[in-house]
């Protein structure tokens, strides 16, 4: 067992008493309204699905074009007739959006990102259970969708997310740690699967005001680090 399982199994107490106190004082920020498809720009198409958690849906941003999937559509569509949809709701884990997934009418995608973890982490999901989750969303873009690139967005360091205290934020910072390491090698061992390390700075005006999510500020600079990948 990990040190920091047995730590905070030994913590269990506390950790509960904050992750419920939080739970009432947290600001709860909605997703943002705007287009959640759109097709844009000229030369070689690109169908591009984008599949997530409320950072993918744009919690923090004041509108869509200013949220993750509206800056990278805007982004990519500078060189390419570019085609997208985004499939994200605030809340959801990898069995959430698997399920989703699997209720999307089959249509052609080149492309998909995957940004989803925080809630697993939350809810405490085992890491065989979310490996097995992912693998199975990976499979399923592929043999449904057509998908043969697969761009999967790290985990974010919870240990810096500045809305949790110590030692909430350790632990969780240190479960979503692992659960990335878990991913990349995941995606390490899948064709055409890439993991992208959520490697954004968390400066004040890289945060939202619920100190939980990307401002639009580093919704701007992941749709940057996504773009390239793409």
């Amino acid at each position: 067992m990990a040190p920091d399982t047995v730590l905070k199994i030994a913590l269990a107490p506390l950790l509960l008493a904050q992750a419920l106190h939080l739970r009432r004082r947290a600001l709860y920020l909605p997703e943002p309204p705007g287009p959640r498809s759109g097709s844009t720009g000229t030369g070689p198409s690109l169908r591009l699905l984008i599949l997530g958690d409320s950072s993918a849906a744009g919690v923090g941003a004041r509108h869509q074009s200013v949220a993750l999937a509206g800056q990278l559509s805007q982004t990519l569509a500078r060189d390419r007739a570019l085609h997208w949809q985004l499939e994200a709701e605030t809340g959801a884990t990898s069995a959430s959006a698997l399920a989703r997934l699997a209720n999307l009418p089959a249509q052609p995608f080149d492309a998909a990102i995957v940004a989803l973890g925080v809630n697993d982490v939350t809810r405490a999901v085992p890491l065989g259970r979310f490996l097995a989750r992912r693998r199975a969303i990976h499979d399923l873009l592929r043999s449904r969708f057509g998908v043969d690139r697969i761009i999967a967005s790290g985990l974010p360091p919870m240990d810096h997310f500045p809305l949790l205290p110590q030692p909430l934020r350790w632990t969780l910072g240190r479960t979503a740690a692992r659960l990335d390491t878990a991913l990349a090698g995941l995606c390490a061992e899948e064709p055409g699967c890439t993991h992208l390390p959520l490697d954004l700075p968390f400066e004040p005006r890289f945060v939202a005001r619920d100190g939980f999510h990307p401002s639009e500020d580093a919704y701007a600079r992941w749709a940057e680090m996504l773009a390239a990948r793409l």
